[in-house]
């Protein structure tokens, strides 16, 4: 991996703390807008009460597991209250520092700036996708971006979400900004279909598929493959969470493992779930969200390591190149600065049946 000169590291760092800050000041309303309560139980009658979780983009497949967990009576049979699933776009971490959040589903970049940029006490207790889904998406017979290099010159679609993200991948691969040119879009792949732009930061699931559904051919350039593998969809809380809400948190995670068990083994059940009923008024379409169901469930979520030791886990491996990816980035952690997966341990050793989720 390519090292950073001080001044472009400390750029990507002020970035990312850029985009955190200016959430902050959107965190008092973040749960208010489109969030909508899971039918778990009612609050008062279990033992943990109430949790709500930051989703990190819409309610669609991505959140099958979860949707899984709420419709099965997962959340309720842990003990947990009415589990609020609040759709993104968000990294989580505003909202989980404001307490407006219980938990986030977000990734090792964004939540890794937070805490090294301004010591926010974040950590990392479990992850949903061993391998993160950010890629680069361009059109064959266009910018046809295959490699890091092929993105000097060019002009890429970024959303302001994703932006800390894409200058991480920069960063780790010495491309400095300067040498293309940032688009802000929105998430409808829109401008890279209609030649706005070259390349489109997207997700392997989701746009990824869609444009190539369509019928055009596309290339893709795969943050993990290309000097960034760290994990995502992580499950992140507080330090205050794990201190004085432990039982409550290995309530979720477990509920959480039964949910997955469920999406992995049925993706297409689970796509049904966010067409048909979290994410109905979004107008989905069930022939790409099985296919993006399919793709997470048999790329991304499941690794060696979950056979081994079960879904959601993260190999001292795999937390390394995380961490060595952040370096890249100018982000300076330890893995113990980022990682807690003591919860998650004992959630498994307290409950060995559920490390063999397939069936």
């Amino acid at each position: 991996m390519t090292h950073l000169s001080s001044r472009r590291a400390s750029r990507v760092v002020t970035a990312l703390a850029g985009v955190t800050l200016a959430a902050l000041a959107l965190a008092g309303c973040a749960s208010a807008e489109g969030s909508t309560p899971s039918e778990s139980s009612a609050g008062d009658a279990a033992g943990f009460g109430d949790l709500t979780v930051q989703l990190s983009w819409i309610k669609n497949e991505e959140f099958s597991g979860e949707f899984f967990a709420d419709s099965e009576g997962y959340y309720t049979d842990a003990g947990l209250g009415t589990v609020t699933l609040v759709p993104g776009p968000s990294t989580g971490a505003a909202e989980l520092i404001s307490g407006s959040a219980d938990v986030a589903l977000s990734d090792a970049v964004s939540i890794g700036g937070v805490v090294a940029s301004e010591g926010a006490p974040l950590k990392i207790i479990g992850t949903t996708f061993q391998k993160n889904p950010f890629t680069v998406l361009s059109l064959k017979d266009g910018g046809d971006i295959a490699t890091p290099e092929d993105l000097i010159g060019k002009k890429i679609g970024v959303q302001d979400s994703n932006t800390a993200l894409f200058k991480a991948l920069l960063a780790a691969n010495g491309i400095d900004e300067s040498e293309l040119t940032i688009v802000p879009v929105q998430y409808d792949p829109a401008p890279l279909t209609n030649g706005e732009v070259d390349g489109f930061i997207a997700y392997l699931t989701n746009e990824a598929i869609t444009v190539a559904a369509s019928g055009v051919e596309t290339t893709n350039l795969p943050f993990a493959d290309n000097g960034l593998p760290f994990v995502a969809e992580t499950i992140t809380v507080t330090d205050d969470a794990i201190a004085n809400d432990r039982d409550k948190l290995k309530a979720f995670l477990l509920a959480e493992i039964q949910g997955w068990t469920d999406a992995v083994n049925d993706p297409a059940a689970g796509a049904a779930l966010a067409v048909d009923d979290y994410g109905k008024d979004l107008d989905l379409n069930l022939e790409n969200s099985v296919a993006g169901a399919t793709v997470q469930a048999e790329e991304l979520v499941v690794s060696e390591e979950t056979e081994a030791n079960g879904l959601f886990t993260i190999s001292d491996e795999l937390q390394a190149e995380t961490v060595k990816s952040l370096a890249g980035a100018g982000i300076t952690l330890e893995a113990s600065d980022l990682f807690d997966l003591s919860l998650l341990s004992e959630v498994y050793e307290e409950n060995p049946d559920l490390v063999a989720y397939a069936k």
